[in-house]
């Protein structure tokens, strides 16, 4: 979407998150063009350092744009109806396994044109943008077939053209077996190394690859197959692990380089460790949880005894995340799985970027994009310790105000 013009804007006595910590005195930050330009203490500022810019906001707390490093955003239809039988007491791994579960949205999802995807998840993606989503990943793997797969990357790379935000792109061909492949799970993966990986390539449709390694999905071995084909054509890793048991799908991603392994409940020492050694983020996943009414904790402690950066996503998604509101999902990962308000935030925001591969955003630091947000409250916890829509002030994206109120 075109941006008006960015003047030079100045945003006076703001306290500061800088997307790692709060900054411990009320600041001055001035933004030239797409970029910070400036950062004063407030005590020490002085007008002429920012001669000739527009005052655009005072007062409140600035963050870092919201990044969102973990999104099934393109999707046709809804599971309401299994919502209602986990509540009745089947499993997930049940209704899966009956032809439910994501083989049910990958139906809805083949019939639909890329339009009718466009404008399915148009109302998905404003939600995340009015909560201070700035940064968005947005996943395959709800087609299944080549072009059903490409058909998706079109469609979120074309809603990153539609809305000012940036979308990366994950093709996410390892989601489930298709009905066509029943019992041939290795013919499908040659599908995924052959025809998918080598085609959204080629057409710059795909900034990762990604694969869902568990029972219910795919096995180490076929993961690992994938993880070279990606690497052969120049595409990062992530990986889709330990949700339901531990397969030592983390480790192995983080061995290929993996840039993340997500939901991770049942990540072992070992993994945390490989994990640590290769940089790789951990991506908790609390809307999940939340929805699943999950059990078995991610290894918080560990991840921390270890120093893995923990990035928090919302996984919005029809079966498991139906949840497009960054600041209920920071308060989740709060409640559920103890992380401090710090945590929360910094992992919806710096962790969150170098989760996508992108550790110039989710950051307030001079030189780095002006994607902020400006809200009103009093402190950067309030975002996670309350859930109350409406908070958000301004939303500045690439040095542009895009909402304001």
């Amino acid at each position: 979407m075109p941006l008006s013009p960015r003047p030079r804007r100045l945003w006076r006595d703001v306290i500061l998150f800088d997307g790692l910590q709060q900054l411990p005195e009320p600041m001055a930050v001035l933004v030239e063009g797409e970029r910070i330009a400036g950062l004063w203490p407030e005590r020490e500022f002085d007008q002429s350092l920012a001669a000739g810019a527009e005052q655009a906001g005072r007062g409140g707390v600035m963050t870092p744009g919201l990044v969102d490093c973990h999104t099934h955003l393109v999707y046709a239809g809804n599971r309401a109806d299994e919502f209602e039988r986990r509540l009745e007491g089947v499993s997930y791994a049940e209704i899966a396994k009956a032809g439910g579960g994501i083989l049910s949205t990958v139906r809805a999802t083949r019939a639909a044109s890329a339009d009718e995807l466009i404008a399915a998840s148009l109302p998905r993606l404003d939600a995340l943008l009015v909560d201070g989503v700035t940064t968005v990943e947005i996943k395959s793997g709800y087609g299944l077939t080549l072009a059903d797969e490409l058909k998706m990357l079109r469609v979120a790379r074309r809603l990153g053209e539609l809305r000012p935000v940036r979308v990366t792109t994950t093709l996410l061909g390892a989601h489930a077996l298709p009905p066509e492949y029943a019992g041939d799970a290795d013919g499908y993966v040659r599908l995924v190394c052959e025809e998918m990986i080598p085609a959204a390539a080629a057409e710059g449709l795909a900034d990762a690859v990604d694969v869902f390694c568990e029972g219910i999905g795919f096995s180490p071995a076929q993961c690992e197959r994938i993880f070279q084909a990606a690497h052969k054509h120049g595409l990062a890793i992530k990986a889709h692990a330990e949700q339901l048991s531990n397969l030592g799908g983390s480790a192995l991603a983080a061995r290929y380089g993996a840039l993340s392994a997500d939901h991770i409940e049942y990540l072992d020492e070992a993994g945390v460790r490989a994990m640590a050694e290769a940089g790789t983020v951990a991506v908790l996943l609390p809307g999940a949880f939340h929805c699943l009414r999950e059990t078995q904790l991610p290894p918080i402690a560990l991840l921390r005894q270890y120093g893995v950066p923990m990035a928090v996503a919302s996984d919005a998604n029809p079966g498991t995340s139906p949840i497009c509101m960054p600041s209920l999902l920071a308060n989740l990962a709060c409640t559920l799985f103890r992380l401090t308000p710090r945590e929360a935030l910094a992992g919806m925001t710096a962790h969150g970027a170098r989760a996508l591969g992108h550790p110039e955003l989710g950051r307030i630091a001079v030189g780095a994009p002006a994607d902020l947000c400006l809200w009103d409250i009093q402190h950067p916890a309030e975002l996670a310790y309350a859930v109350q829509p409406g908070r958000l002030r301004q939303r500045i994206f690439a040095g542009a105000i895009t909402h304001a109120r």
